[in-house]
Formats: C-alpha cells, sequence, structure tokens
C-alpha cells in the first residue's frame, strides 16, 4: 500500500515541479555593445594663403649718396645686382642696399629670374651736400710720431677689415635704426675734415657730444665682430656690430666695452661707455654705418636725433 501512495504523491508533484519551473524568468542576456563609433580623422589646416606674385621691385626709402634701400625682388628671381655686383637676397625675397658718400648717381638694380627674364630698375641717385669741418687734433691721432703712426696703422686696418668681412644672420639690418647715443650733433657725415691744417678723409660718421662715461647702446640687434680692447691710434676703443646683410655699425672713441667678440646684441643692450680714445678732441660717440664699402648716414636709418 505505501507503495502505492509515493508513486501517487510523485505523480502528484511533478507537474507542480514543471509548472514552477516553468514559471522561473530566463536569465537576462546582456544587449551587444554598440559599434565603436568610426573614427574621424584630424582636421586638416588650410594652407597660408599664398603672396600675390610680384613682377617688378618694391622698394622703400630714397635712393641718395649715404642712403639705404630695403626691398623685395619679383617673384622667382634668382640672382640680384647692383651695377654688376652681386646682392644678396633673404629667403622671403627681401634684401638691403646702400649707397657711399661718393657713390655715381646713376646705378642698375638687376633682377635675373629663373627663366633667364630681367627685370631693371635704374636707380637716380640724389647727391648730398657736405660741410668742410677743421679739427683741432694731429692727424696721427694718439700716435706718438708719424713714424709710430705708420708703424701701427696696417695692422689696426687690417683687423677692421676683417671684421667687416665677417658675415653673420641677423635680421637687425630690417629693424627701425635707434640713436646708441642722444646729445649735442658735433660732427656730421660726409663733411671734409682738415685735421691742424692737413686735409685728411671724409667724415664717414656723425658725432654725439656726450660727458665721459655716458652709456651707449645697440642701434639694432647683431653680432659683435670686433672689440678693441688696446685703442686704436684713431680709433681708441672700437666696437664694431654686424646687423646682417653686410650691414654694420662701427662706435669710436669708447671709455668702456661692455661686450666682446661673438657677442648677440639686442637692440636697445648697453654696449659700453662713451669716451675719447684715440683721435679725439673731447668725449664723443662717433657712430659710423657701413654697407660692404658704401660709408652711410646714420641719421638716414635713424632720423633725427632724440626721435
Amino acid at each position: 500500500m505505501s507503495g502505492k501512495k509515493d508513486r501517487f504523491r510523485f505523480a502528484v508533484a511533478l507537474p507542480l515541479l514543471i509548472v514552477t519551473a516553468s514559471c522561473v524568468p530566463p536569465a537576462e542576456t546582456p544587449a551587444p555593445a554598440p559599434p565603436p563609433a568610426a573614427a574621424r580623422p584630424a582636421p586638416v589646416p588650410a594652407p597660408p594663403p599664398r603672396a600675390p606674385a610680384r613682377s617688378d621691385f618694391t622698394l622703400r626709402g630714397t635712393p641718395e649718396q649715404g642712403g639705404v634701400l630695403i626691398g623685395q625682388v619679383p617673384s622667382d628671381t634668382r640672382t640680384l645686382t647692383l651695377d654688376g655686383k652681386a646682392v644678396p637676397v633673404d629667403a622671403d625675397g627681401s634684401f638691403l642696399i646702400a649707397f657711399d658718400r661718393d657713390a655715381e648717381t646713376g646705378q642698375r638694380l638687376v633682377a635675373t629670374l629663373n627663366d633667364g627674364r630681367e627685370v631693371e630698375r635704374f636707380l637716380a641717385v640724389a647727391a648730398g651736400s657736405w660741410r668742410i669741418e677743421h679739427i683741432n687734433a694731429p692727424y696721427r691721432g694718439s700716435a706718438s710720431s708719424d713714424a709710430e703712426f705708420a708703424r701701427r696703422r696696417p695692422a689696426e686696418l687690417a683687423q677692421i677689415a676683417e671684421a667687416r668681412r665677417v658675415d653673420h644672420v641677423s635680421d637687425g639690418w630690417r629693424q627701425r635704426f635707434r640713436w646708441p647715443v642722444t646729445g649735442r650733433l658735433s660732427g656730421f657725415f660726409g663733411s671734409q675734415r682738415v685735421y691742424q691744417g692737413k686735409p685728411g678723409s671724409y667724415h664717414g660718421g656723425t658725432d654725439v657730444a656726450v660727458p665721459a662715461g655716458t652709456p651707449f647702446f645697440a642701434p639694432a640687434d647683431g653680432v659683435v665682430v670686433l672689440a678693441a680692447t688696446a685703442p686704436f691710434t684713431l680709433e681708441g676703443h672700437l666696437l664694431i656690430v654686424d646687423h646682417g646683410m653686410g650691414l654694420n655699425s662701427a662706435f669710436l672713441h669708447c671709455q668702456r666695452l661692455d661686450v666682446k667678440v661673438g657677442d648677440r646684441v639686442a637692440q636697445g643692450q648697453q654696449l659700453g661707455t662713451v669716451g675719447r680714445t684715440g683721435r679725439a678732441t673731447g668725449p664723443h660717440m662717433h657712430w659710423g654705418l657701413k654697407w660692404r664699402e658704401a660709408r652711410l648716414d646714420p641719421g638716414k636709418l635713424a632720423g633725427p636725433i632724440g626721435n
């Protein structure tokens, strides 16, 4: 009897188990992850606008004796010459040319293009008007005799020439030049000099009379190419700074130099102090400018003194 009851109980419970099992919700399947968004390429910057092509020169300045011109060559220029002599051109097409105190009054600027064609500009160089200045100082400067001057001078000139042959990369030539010191103008560019009755060469710079020890400053960026710690017979303690593109400044008669050969200097940086070393009748700053062999008027680059 008990076996029949057990079978009966199992038969009744089995459908209940099946029903109960069917009521259990199935395990949730996680939703598939959305596909990754397509990688977007980084935006490509637009190319800089191309400068318009130039079919001719652009020039800034006045062609005049002792003056400077800054310009740009025509597009696709291969070489540039001024009266047949090569002129360096910067990567952006800019260049500098200048005219000596005694420059010819007519000069040819020629750009040769990549296809062989030439673009020419005739420059009518205006003549300057020069003074005569009588200086109460010996022609030989600080040398004790004419013989000593003759012995010392060639080596000094060789040092100056060697310094000016150095061509550093600098953008100082692009800047608006400043006066290294301001004061009373006591000597003028281009004037014919007479030293105690003996005619000398024309004055290759501009003199500014200030007290000894007055600081002077870089008129533009550049690199020091000569710093004469032992005074020269005429120039005294001489400092020369290369502004690039063949343009350099010379500072004469210094009392003290604060920079040395190879130093890069910035516009407005103190370079030393004013003195009266070399051939000088009193303390003053002689500022000379030169482009290659052409001596230039500082006032053409720096404007009126004090500005």
